[in-house]
């Protein structure tokens, strides 16, 4: 795939947010015409014994609306995945009725040693380059399976040094980024990840204000609430509601950060998921168990079932 060319458009020209021209709003429109509320789905992350195409169909078959698809040489190599493939996979997908998204969280995919490593806040230029344009490559395969959304973060520190430095040079690294996804008209979930720079929602906001883009909107996962913002998830979930694109699932015991099957954890999912049906949110909510793909059959079917519980006491005139 070849580099994406320089968007010129610098960021200090972008309408202004609530202008007639409001990039934001207009992309999460789109997300929320296809249905009144959220629709389920699944990540690839945790089908790693499964081919794509199998995925595809399990998830089909088992009554899923969406699929967020991790890049990594298991189903999506962007690497080695030629346009053609794009072209059938974007046919298959629309097909089977599964929305896309694109996830970029695959442990080694630019590394074989080191675990999600180089990111967006490594000390070194080149490094958080590397980082840099395989989120572009991201974004161009979102746009040519038609995925609105493509999910990332920001990466762990890599030495202790001031946080402020830290900002300003992952935000040097994240602007291209979003501007090739205004480009693209796709939209960055930017996902606080515990243990991360940027790991909880006080976090986002304080990204958020220094970086304002149309582009950028927010990828909560409701299990790091749990983690981060464990004394009142719903009340933090509630705070940022308008901010959010995307959203992941998952069960979280304890206060540890360890993806749990839903149902299996102390989260109030009535609670949480009722904050996003008031909040208008209707993009996807994807299960994410990346290290249960031994047991992927089972937990496709269990998680759907919770979430269509979860639908149907949340949906429009339910009386429960």
């Amino acid at each position: 795939m070849m580099p994406a060319e320089k968007v010129s458009l610098p960021i200090k020209n972008l309408p202004p947010s609530g202008s007639k021209i409001d990039y934001r709003q207009e992309v999460l429109l789109n997300l929320r015409r296809a249905s009144e509320m959220w629709i389920p789905g699944y990540i690839t992350n945790g089908l790693g014994d499964h081919t794509l195409e199998q995925a595809i169909l399990l998830l089909e078959e088992s009554g899923y609306s969406a699929i967020g698809i991790t890049l990594g040489p298991t189903h999506l190599d962007p690497e080695q995945v030629k346009s053609s493939e794009l072209e059938s996979l974007q046919q298959r997908l629309k097909d089977s009725g599964l929305k896309p998204s694109i996830e970029t969280g695959g442990r080694y995919l630019l590394d074989h040693k080191r675990k999600h490593w180089p990111s967006l806040v490594s000390p070194e230029e080149k490094h958080r380059q590397i980082r840099q344009q395989s989120y572009i490559k991201a974004i161009d395969i979102a746009a040519a399976i038609g995925a609105e959304v493509v999910s990332l973060w920001s990466g762990r520190l890599e030495s202790v040094s001031d946080s402020v430095p830290t900002l300003e040079r992952m935000i040097s690294a994240l602007e291209p980024v979003l501007q090739h996804a205004l480009e693209k008209g796709v939209m960055i979930g930017f996902e606080p990840e515990p243990g991360m720079f940027i790991e909880s929602l006080s976090d986002w906001i304080r990204l958020k204000a220094q970086l304002p883009h149309p582009a950028l909107g927010l990828t909560v996962d409701l299990g790091h609430l749990g983690v981060t913002e464990a004394s009142d998830p719903s009340g933090a979930l509630e705070s940022v509601v308008s901010e959010i694109t995307h959203v992941h699932i998952d069960d979280c015991k304890g206060g540890v950060h360890e993806h749990l099957p839903l149902g299996e954890g102390e989260l109030d999912f009535s609670s949480l998921l009722g904050v996003l049906t008031r909040g208008d949110y209707s993009g996807q909510v994807l299960v994410e168990l990346s290290r249960d793909s031994h047991r992927a059959p089972e937990l496709v079917q269990s998680s759907i079932r919770f979430l269509e519980g979860a639908r149907s006491k949340e949906s429009p005139g339910s009386t429960s």
